[in-house]
């Protein structure tokens, strides 16, 4: 038995058996902070994710030699076994319409569609060679954050609450955040507790008004009152805990503690008029088109100095079958600035080197068309791609200014160091200070962890 798995054993002991609990007390079985296996370069995770999938040729891994092949069928050779969502294999090759330029000391190489993120390449690890099993978007959201394809496994965040606990008693440990107009494919499935306890669910946040829906109290019912019924919810719930032995009750308990913590902090950590006017436009708040993901960039950055351990920010969606230049170019305009705000945030507040950012989509797209009208080819896209795609990772444990892995002249498959999504797990993992193979739980008979039984950290990218 791991540590942890020690450590969490006595907390299910005690929830199930011991009697008399206060509020702090249950509270604290659930928010207290957990030893890593091994020193930590993150304290906390940020992961930007582009879901739907962002095209990799348009974006991050520039294929000159596709313009010769331009409007021809991919090469027999490359195809092999490869299935596709909706085109066929003999699809014509498309050439990116973007221009890569080099840029700052590292001379990383990125679409003009992102300048601002372009411009901060020194602080990245770009990794070129990101490979995945799924080619459809709700096993592909579920394998990335999940670990599996299958609905119902513990998500990353979760995980990471699970090994580490939180620094944070008045914020959930686990927040997600939404931008683009909806959520994403796969729902609640990337942010689940799955088999591990309620208490380590992500909690969905609104980025104005109350983060929860009814956190306030109503009209009228001050905070004493609050207090007063949350403490007779307390001891109804004690009394059935020690009838049923149901530890989930004991998640019950501490969800009404922590709401009630909540309802202090969080219009204060909501309050983004307490940032500088500077501050406020370099995350795009001024503009329409930036607003929604940058106040999520900006709260992400307060939730971290306020010791949340995961923050989850989706944003829908990259999945542009047609009219990719259009919504591509949208997509890019919402999140770039603030994206690039939050990393040069992190840095000039010392909070880089200990919050581990990570940016990518379940998958790429093809360097091949689809949807393509002669008569109309602003309207073409790309089709769902698992065999080579992008994502990037800056800060905690992670170096600075490199490229990992290359990809054919097609960007089709991978032609140096293969980094499959149970890898990027696993080295998420590791800068928290966790053993991917060492961080488990026994359910239904069998010891599970978020790379299930692969993954492998890739070495190549830390500091």
């Amino acid at each position: 038995m791991t540590r942890i798995q020690a450590a969490h054993s006595r907390r299910q002991f005690l929830a199930r058996w011991a009697g008399g609990f206060g509020a702090s007390a249950l509270g604290s079985l659930f928010a207290g902070q957990q030893k890593p296996h091994f020193p930590a370069k993150a304290k906390s995770v940020i992961f930007l994710f582009m879901e739907g999938g962002p095209s990799q040729v348009d974006l991050f891994d520039p294929k000159p030699a596709l313009v010769k092949w331009n409007d021809q069928p991919l090469p027999d050779s490359l195809r092999g076994n490869a299935r596709f969502a909706f085109i066929q294999p003999n699809a014509k090759v498309w050439a990116s319409e973007r221009t890569f330029r080099r840029q700052g000391a590292s001379g990383i190489e990125v679409s003009d569609w992102l300048p601002h993120l372009a411009a901060k390449s020194d602080l990245i690890t770009l990794v070129r060679s990101v490979v995945s099993d799924q080619v459809n978007h709700v096993p592909g959201q579920l394998m990335l954050q999940c670990g599996s394809p299958l609905a119902g496994r513990p998500s990353m965040g979760a995980w990471a609450l699970y090994g580490l606990g939180t620094e944070s008693q008045d914020l959930p440990g686990f927040v997600v955040l939404f931008s683009g107009g909806r959520a994403p494919q796969a729902s609640g499935g990337i942010y689940t507790n799955g088999f591990l306890p309620s208490a380590y669910q992500g909690t969905p946040f609104r980025s104005s008004g109350d983060p929860v829906l009814h956190l306030s109290n109503a009209p009228g019912f001050d905070r004493a009152a609050q207090r007063q019924r949350i403490d007779l919810i307390r001891d109804l719930n004690e009394q059935h805990r020690l009838r049923t032995g149901d530890a989930e009750i004991a998640s019950r308990v501490a969800s009404y503690e922590l709401a009630f913590r909540m309802q202090a902090e969080a219009p204060a950590l909501l309050d983004l008029s307490k940032e500088t006017a500077a501050t406020r436009a370099s995350y795009g708040l001024d503009s329409p088109d930036t607003r929604q993901f940058g106040s999520n960039c900006l709260l992400a950055r307060r939730m971290v100095e306020r010791g949340v351990r995961f923050i989850l920010l989706s944003h829908a969606s990259w999945d542009d079958h047609a009219d990719l230049e259009k919504n591509h170019a949208r997509n890019c305009l919402m999140t770039d600035q603030p994206a690039a705000a939050l990393l040069e945030d992190l840095r000039q507040r010392g909070l880089l080197d200990s919050t581990l950012v990570v940016w990518g989509g379940e998958f790429g797209r093809t360097p091949m068309v689809q949807h393509e009208n002669p008569t109309r080819p602003e309207t073409r896209g790309r089709d769902h791609h698992p065999y080579a795609f992008s994502m990037w990772l800056a800060g905690g444990g992670i170096a600075r200014g490199r490229v990992h892995g290359k990809t054919d002249d097609f960007g089709f498959g991978v032609a140096e160091d293969k980094v499959h999504v149970h890898d990027v797990q696993a080295t998420i993992l590791h800068c928290l200070g966790l053993d991917h193979e060492k961080l488990t739980f026994r359910f239904q008979g069998r010891d599970f962890r978020l790379t299930d039984v692969e993954g492998s950290v890739v070495k190549q990218i830390l500091a």
